[in-house]
């Protein structure tokens, strides 16, 4: 005699929206994931992105503009609901930034800075959803190994393009003077 199946439930965006405001949630393929907020580390991280590159590529006069570069938007991508570290668009898709809680245009470039607690939902379940939405690049930058890895997505799937370590100073895809 067999033995029944469990039906699994499906987490939904009223389960998301319980979660404390001090950790991180996603859905994720149906599943709820949480995360702490960001540790020191991740957080300097990205706040230093966003600071290098606000200025050359937000709107004027600081600078060309081009892009939307934006920290941690919450995305509404077919089911699923992420949070990226920083994502952008670029503004001839995205001419007028909305006023709403969540995006559901994709962007076009998403970086994911990366700690022990989420590497697996980052590299490994986020990845693919980001592929599957049609972003074209993503930035994996790792604040402990100091270490940063740029993908372009082919018709193959996600290819690195570059992995850069240390602090050289990095001109990389999308995110160029003329980008």
């Amino acid at each position: 005699m067999g033995v029944a199946a469990e039906d699994k439930r499906f987490a939904t965006y009223d389960d998301l929206r319980r979660v404390p405001g001090h950790l991180v949630a996603e859905l994720v393929g149906g599943e709820l994931h949480t995360s702490p907020r960001p540790a020191s580390r991740h957080a300097l991280t990205a706040s230093g992105l966003i600071g290098d590159l606000f200025g050359p590529f937000n709107p004027r006069p600081r600078g060309p503009g081009g892009w939307w570069i934006i920290d941690e938007p919450e995305l509404h991508l077919g089911g699923d609901v992420l949070v990226p570290d920083v994502a952008g668009w670029r503004r001839e898709r995205l001419p007028v930034w909305p006023d709403t809680p969540a995006l559901e245009l994709a962007p076009d470039w998403i970086c994911e800075v990366l700690s022990p607690s989420t590497v697996r939902l980052d590299r490994v379940l986020k990845l693919p959803i980001y592929a599957r939405e049609r972003v074209a690049h993503a930035w994996l930058i790792d604040p402990v190994q100091r270490t940063l890895e740029i993908l372009r997505l082919t018709e193959g799937g996600w290819l690195l393009v570059a992995s850069h370590a240390g602090s050289a100073t990095v001109r990389a895809e999308p995110l160029t003077r003329s980008g």
